[in-house]
């Protein structure tokens, strides 16, 4: 019997490299798939979420607070100016013509600021708790208007 001559089998190199040229682009295809698949409703979505223009909220503003805090021995003040984001400027016009209304979210904010204490004040974690008890204490007194957002623009707290 005769030998099998190498042209009649093929290479064992060239199945190896076709394996892996098949195997990469697989792996690129099944990459750019799964991308495609997972980003493709992320514009819309965002686009979707995004909050209307700052050009249609209103703004209720308040005299500054001067607060004692609830520190011991009483000698901690808190001073701080508070605006409230709201739906709309009509809205914002309303509260702030209404002068019950306003002192009554006066009363609540400067009832909540009377509770805090310095240690817990200064940290991230209590501004952003902070604006959270602000928001909804507001929130019920605001009647229809929708707050939005808490901002402060000033925060200062003395040790």
């Amino acid at each position: 019997m005769s030998e099998p001559t190498s042209a009649a089998a093929p290479k064992k190199g060239n199945t190896t490299l076709i394996i892996a040229a098949v195997a990469v682009v697989a792996l690129l295809g099944g990459g750019g798939g799964a991308y495609w698949f997972f980003m493709r409703g992320q514009p819309v979505a965002a686009k979707e979420a995004a909050p209307e223009p700052e050009e249609e909220r209103g703004i209720v503003g308040f005299e500054p607070f001067i607060v004692n805090l609830a520190d011991p021995g009483g000698s901690r003040f808190l001073r701080l100016t508070v605006k409230l984001v709201v739906e709309n400027p009509e809205h914002a016009k309303e509260l702030e013509e209404n002068l019950v209304t306003t002192a009554r979210m006066r009363s609540a904010v400067l009832d909540l600021l009377a509770l805090q204490t310095a240690d817990v004040l200064v940290t991230p974690e209590g501004k952003a708790e902070l604006k959270k008890e602000i928001t909804e204490r507001v929130a019920h007194l605001a009647h229809e208007t929708k707050v939005i957002d808490v901002l402060f623009s000033e925060f200062v707290v003395q040790f």
